[in-house]
């Protein structure tokens, strides 16, 4: 009964304040909502899960390692002892992922030359290269040309390539978006800024390369992250031309090595950044040429995303979705000392999350109107791949699928105030949780790194894509009993000291009652929505709106 009350109430505070967001009406909710329940969901139990996930016997959890399969077997375990059924519709506890195991082996430096004058970039230090085609040996030789920020946006009447044909150069971009503040979001990075965008346009034009020139601030991540292993196995899904129609070469640049190739093409770097920023813009051949190869060690791999429902009360074709990603990094044999990365922040705490969210459900007195689906989704540090995959061929329609709400990396230093909600104002999805995070006391705070584009860098995007309202809160910065700066201090230690590292692990100092805090309100967020017949759309600004328009006219 009192998921009923709550929806009751949420459902008129939308229709009555279409989605504003006044804060009277919010108010007016919390002191009719009755409070919340307790949902069993306990920090001992959350550690106990996250240290099983992210134990040197689980090997880091990448796909296709015997990590995976412990890490689908103890899923398994953990669903099925609460009472959940299979979620693949064809009786299975799993989704099954292709995925193409790529390892790029050294073939040569990259050699960069022009009128008699050379220099060698060495990889790892100066650059990371990879090619996603399935073969054996690709090798290029062409010229660089340098194309800003290589978006292409006609609704800001912006073209980074103007009508210069690029079919066969090698493409120079800078990360992220142009900082300016009428266009592109202003300081938050919209999809033109992510790395993946800039590989995704080269390969439309035709280049034989594609290099994103790495700067720490606009990436929102040190070089170490990308280059510190140059040719680890990387993987992707199996596309019916063997990824033929990617550039034949893509990768990374760090900034200096930038800067050395424009100084032999008598150009100044930050210049050219600097007029990149302009709507008059100009793609500028270099006159330079570079050379390298690539080649391959290549496998195939059957992946998996665990899948289990929880079905509906009485409107179980209807569904809600849970997200969290199951894999990281794996084991790197050549690192001396510790060789796992653990990944226990990333995301054993999203993995172990979503069996505490599942406990909560199935622990309730009452079960959802509509279906409730936990999806833990494979590959995700390979670039989204699990949850892309799930988008392309998805198990429930996503004209039937109500919101997907993800998480992914928890919170791991105490109490907050607040929770982050990374791409704020992208749904009505907004309301609800504001009326939710109200009666329990808390406030919602967008995105403090706007810039860094996390809507973009986690699974909640692949569903966005799909027409699906998504909602991605990340932990607070607004701690109890502690310093002001403490929690954007705590995030910058986490980037520069354990992102994608082997020290990923669990910490003496961890204190997961913020993130118990966190799960409960994801739990009344998803009941709110799951209790409701209403669909929360997408804002009428929102680039996603006129998929699910054409889903649900």
């Amino acid at each position: 009964m009192r998921a009923r009350l709550t929806l009751m109430v949420i459902l008129f505070f939308i229709t009555a304040c279409g989605g504003s967001g006044d804060d009277d009406s919010v108010s007016v909710i919390s002191e009719t909502i009755p409070p919340p329940v307790a949902t069993g969901i306990d920090v001992e139990t959350l550690m106990a899960e996250i240290e099983v996930l992210s134990s040197d016997e689980f090997g880091g959890r990448a796909p296709g390692s015997p990590g995976e399969v412990l890490t689908i077997e103890y899923l398994t375990e953990q669903f099925a002892s609460l009472g959940l059924e299979p979620g693949n519709p064809a009786g299975s506890w799993v989704q099954g992922v292709p995925l193409v195991g790529i390892t790029p082996r050294a073939g040569s430096d990259f050699q960069v030359s022009m009128d008699g004058d050379s220099l060698q970039l060495e990889p790892g230090k100066d650059y990371v290269a990879w090619t996603k085609h399935v073969v054996d040996q690709v090798a290029i030789d062409a010229e660089f040309v340098f194309v800003g920020y290589g978006a292409v946006a006609p609704e800001y009447e912006w073209d980074d390539f103007g009508d210069l044909d690029v079919e066969g150069k090698i493409l120079l971009f800078l990360v992220n978006d142009p900082p300016l503040d009428d266009v592109f979001g202003g300081p938050a990075m919209t999809y033109y800024g992510r790395w993946t965008y800039k590989h995704e346009i080269a390969a439309e034009r035709g280049a034989a390369g594609s290099f994103v020139i790495h700067e720490a601030g606009p990436a929102g991540y040190p070089w170490e992250v990308v280059g510190s292993s140059p040719f680890g196995e990387s993987f992707d899904l199996v596309a019916a031309d063997n990824n033929l129609s990617r550039a034949p070469v893509e990768g990374w640049l760090q900034r200096s090595a930038a800067e050395r190739i424009f100084a032999m093409a008598g150009l100044d770097f930050d210049e050219l950044k600097a007029r990149a920023a302009d709507r008059s813009f100009q793609p500028v051949p270099l006159r330079i040429h570079g050379h390298t190869q690539v080649r391959n060690s290549l496998r195939t791999i059957d992946s998996e995303n665990f899948v289990g429902i929880l079905n509906g009360s009485s409107a179980s074709d209807e569904v809600v979705m849970y997200v969290a990603h199951w894999d990281h990094l794996g084991r790197d044999e050549e690192l001396e000392g510790d060789q796992v990365y653990n990944g226990a922040a990333d995301n054993a705490t999203g993995t172990a999350g979503l069996i505490e969210l599942a406990r909560a459900f199935t622990e309730a007195e009452e079960r959802p109107r509509r279906s409730i689906v936990f999806l833990a989704v494979t590959a995700e540090e390979q670039g989204l791949l699990g949850s892309k995959h799930y988008g392309e061929n998805p198990l429930y329609p996503p004209g039937q699928t109500v919101a997907a709400f993800n998480m992914d990396v928890l919170n791991q230093w105490g109490r907050t105030r607040d929770l982050t909600i990374v791409g704020m104002g992208q749904s009505e999805l907004d309301r609800y949780a504001e009326a939710v995070a109200e009666r329990l006391g808390r406030t919602l705070n967008p995105d403090p790194e706007p810039e860094k584009g996390f809507y973009y860098r986690s699974d909640h995007f692949s569903f966005a894509k799909a027409g699906i309202p998504a909602f991605y809160a990340d932990p607070g910065i607004e701690y109890l009993d502690k310093p002001d700066d403490y929690g954007i201090v705590k995030r910058e230690e986490y980037t520069t000291n354990d992102y994608h590292k082997v020290s990923d692990e669990m910490k003496a100092d961890w204190d997961l009652s913020g993130a118990v805090e966190d799960l409960n309100f994801m739990y009344e967020l998803g009941t709110a929505v799951a209790d409701s017949d209403a669909w929360p759309q997408w804002s009428a600004t929102s680039e996603f709106r006129a998929l699910r328009d054409r889903q649900r006219p």
